[in-house]
């Protein structure tokens, strides 16, 4: 297990830590209301999953 945990870069971790605060902001601040912030903010949690979605949709996959 640990050997597995070496590889990881920490790197990877403040990219996605970076992409959740700036996607968490975007998305609330779209927000009218508070259970559409809250919807935001789940949706900033997840907000890798749209990027890729949006990717394969581009590339026709």
């Amino acid at each position: 297990m640990k050997e597995r945990m070496q590889e990881c870069s920490p790197s990877s971790g403040a990219v996605y830590g970076l992409g959740l605060i700036g996607a968490a902001i975007y998305f609330i601040s779209q927000a009218t209301g508070f259970w559409m912030g809250v919807l935001g903010f789940l949706k900033a949690i997840v907000w890798p999953v749209f990027l890729v979605l949006e990717a394969f949709k581009n590339l026709g996959v």
